[in-house]
């Protein structure tokens, strides 16, 4: 456990994310652990929070939690809650810490008037397939104004910080990797109808970039006796790909949806037999970091980003071919070599995704950067 930093209190604000309890994804689990960390060493935090009705601030677990009301759930909704939370974080002392660089051209509001900021800088939106070309440039042009706009940037993975300090100095940059909690146990009746080891686990938005499609194509051309259980939200409307990937899918693919509840994700990462990882952009992904804090076997993606991530003990795959030969040599695995692989990731997760030292890390910066 380390050691809490003695201080006197201090002021933050988080923005940036649709806010705390988490309910949505990692940058709000990370923003509600940060936050009760802080508040648990004397800090006062303020975090703003999405909604779509007027409320007042309230407190949650010593956090002020800040609604500001931008209703929808469009891209337009998110740009007007980023700009009405900045506008509205002017108004007190508070250090802001950004969470993305999405919207950074707001930071320009905290260089007129004159106030530090921290942003941490995510993975690297613009590279992704998703996006069309002129979400794509506005990311790129984002990015780039984040690195200058920011009095210090946040990188979650080394590859991120080597790519930023291709733009600015490298004292202007940390480093810390996302965390999460160990998962140790979890209730098994919560997978039915999935059998406890005879799956293997995919978690992630249906996008291209993240090989939904490839894995779900050859996992059903493959053959394999095991269960593919893929969690994530299909859209509601026509979208291509992910009718591409409904058709590639064999009946040993069970779509499950999108699963917010921890305890039925729990159960589904400690379970499986392993977990598969096909991003091909990004920093330190938490849904990998999850899967090894659950002990689970790791199928990745074979770029920087996962290698770091998962270590030497997972299997990568590049291609079609190389994806079926490592799920085929997990499946056909003895049991004493599954537990190696499951120490290995539990090993690799304990170095270095314990939430107590990130989180330390991140107050030593914020301390920092309220005395400049």
């Amino acid at each position: 456990m380390q050691k809490k930093i003695q201080t006197k209190p201090s002021s933050l604000a988080i923005l940036g994310t649709r806010g705390i309890p988490a309910r949505h994804g990692g940058f709000e689990t990370f923003a509600e652990k940060l936050a009760i960390f802080l508040v648990g060493n004397g800090w006062e935090v303020d975090v703003y929070c999405q909604t779509d009705r007027q409320e007042e601030p309230y407190f949650w677990n010593g956090v002020r939690l800040v609604p500001i009301r931008a209703p929808g759930d469009s891209a337009f909704s998110t740009m007007v809650f980023d700009l009405l939370a900045t506008l509205h974080s002017l108004k007190n002392h508070r250090l802001p810490l950004v969470l993305g660089y999405n919207t950074a051209a707001l930071s320009i509001f905290y260089r007129l008037a004159g106030r530090r900021s921290v942003m941490n800088m995510d993975g690297i939106e613009w590279q992704r397939d998703r996006w069309p070309k002129y979400v794509k440039a506005w990311f790129w042009l984002n990015e780039r104004l984040g690195c200058y706009l920011s009095d210090h940037l946040i990188a979650d993975h080394p590859e991120i910080a080597r790519q930023l300090a291709t733009k600015v100095r490298a004292s202007k940059i940390s480093f810390i990797a996302y965390g999460s909690d160990p998962t140790l146990e979890a209730d098994p009746k919560l997978l039915a109808p999935l059998v406890p080891g005879q799956y293997g686990l995919v978690i992630g938005r249906i996008v291209p970039e993240n090989s939904i499609l490839e894995i779900v194509r050859n996992w059903t051309r493959a053959g394999f006796e095991h269960r593919l259980a893929v969690v994530g939200a299909f859209s509601p409307n026509d979208y291509s790909y992910h009718a591409a990937v409904k058709e590639a899918a064999g009946e040993s693919v069970h779509f499950l949806g999108p699963v917010y509840n921890k305890a039925h994700l729990d159960a589904l990462r400690l379970y499986a037999l392993f977990h598969i990882h096909g991003h091909r952009v990004g920093g330190t992904n938490p849904s990998l970091v999850e899967a090894l804090g659950a002990g689970s076997p790791i199928v990745a993606h074979d770029n920087c980003f996962n290698r770091w991530v998962a270590g030497e003990h997972a299997f990568y795959f590049k291609d079609d071919s190389e994806f079926i030969l490592a799920c085929r040599k997990l499946v056909t695995s003895p049991a004493e070599r599954l537990a190696e692989l499951r120490r290995a990731s539990r090993t690799r997760h304990a170095d270095a995704f314990q939430w107590d030292g990130i989180l330390a890390n991140y107050e030593r910066v914020l301390l920092k950067w309220l005395k400049q």
